[in-house]
């Protein structure tokens, strides 16, 4: 009887050699990609999900793509575990995904699930210590594997059991990428991406964008933190955000998200970037909004400026003084 996993894919390389250990082995693999709005991927707007699609496509495995939603940011908002040098929450993000990984694998009838973690790789959430209480708290004790280290840890069910032969699995450990990359030599396992990618939570710039949404919103959006990679950030009321963008591609994204009872303006006289108003809107807001797109405009110092805003639907126009200057606006940016 053929036994069915799970596995987590990132599509970077240690999540792509863990597959392809598990399927040289004749199990059946599904795999399953979670996206973020905090990866640090670069490939055009697709990143981490064309390149796990990729690999799933290349190894001719089905792949699911989930979407960390609300349900994510309320972790963290307030994690278990803590954070790590930034506002990473990696020990409870990991227990999350393998939470989901476990729903999943009964959903489709599998028998276990595995990813391509590496004892030593991740300071904070691969430690020996660290990834036993990540197996206690996913609910999977006993049923994830991790191949690449599988001979630094006791037996899981599915070697116990004779469905995967321990001797096949390594035991890579340490954040060298050495192994892994002679693994993939030895496997011939070609065109992976550069071996780490990354978390914008780390990143101690970015995590104060992240805490202000936070301190800032009633109830979480998702689409606000999706948007903390794209343009200019200004706070200019306590439930009031301005977005500049930094070029025609963000002003057409920041367009594009504009929710109802929210604004849109632009310099009218001349090329300007699109400035979105969100959230809370009032005439002395989309008054300030103004002065701060004209800062990234050729309109006069000191004069007024018209402008055209959108609301509801509905375009007029507002007349606005160019009154700040550069020192007032850096102090509203975030």
């Amino acid at each position: 009887m053929q036994r069915k996993a799970i596995a987590l894919l990132s599509g970077g390389l240690d999540s792509t050699l863990a597959v392809k250990v598990l399927l040289d082995q004749g199990i059946a693999v599904e795999a399953l990609n979670f996206t973020s709005p905090f990866c640090t991927c670069t490939g055009k707007n697709a990143g981490c999900k064309s390149e796990a699609v990729r690999v799933a496509e290349e190894f001719k495995i089905p792949i699911k793509v989930m979407h960390k939603g609300v349900e994510y940011l309320e972790i963290l908002r307030n994690p278990k575990h803590g954070y790590g040098k930034g506002m990473n929450p990696c020990i409870d993000c990991r227990i999350y995904l393998l939470q989901k990984a476990k729903e999943y694998m009964q959903e489709v009838g599998a028998d276990f699930v595995f990813t391509g973690e590496v004892l030593g790789q991740r300071p904070m959430s691969q430690r020996r210590d660290t990834l036993r209480v990540i197996e206690r708290e996913s609910g999977l004790e006993g049923y994830l594997l991790r191949p690449l280290s599988a001979k630094h840890f006791n037996p899981t069910i599915p070697e116990q059991e004779g469905w995967v032969d321990r001797e096949k699995l390594l035991a890579i450990q340490g954040r060298s990428r050495k192994d892994q990359m002679e693994l993939a030599a030895e496997l011939d396992v070609k065109n992976y991406p550069c071996p780490a990618g990354g978390c914008l939570l780390t990143d101690l710039c970015f995590v104060g964008k992240v805490r202000d949404v936070f301190d800032h919103s009633d109830e979480l959006n998702l689409r606000d933190f999706r948007l903390l990679k794209v343009g200019r950030h200004f706070r200019i009321g306590n439930r009031t955000k301005v977005l500049v963008g930094r070029n025609e591609a963000e002003n057409g994204l920041l367009e594009s998200q504009v929710q109802s009872g929210e604004a849109t303006l632009r310099w009218a006289d001349g090329p300007s970037p699109l400035a979105a108003l969100m959230g809370e809107t009032s005439d002395e807001l989309l008054a300030l909004a103004g002065q701060v797109l004209l800062r990234y405009t050729k309109a006069p110092a000191g004069e007024a400026a018209e402008l055209e805003l959108k609301v509801a639907g509905e375009e007029r126009r507002i007349s606005v003084v160019n009154a700040l200057d550069e020192a007032a606006v850096e102090k509203l940016r975030l």
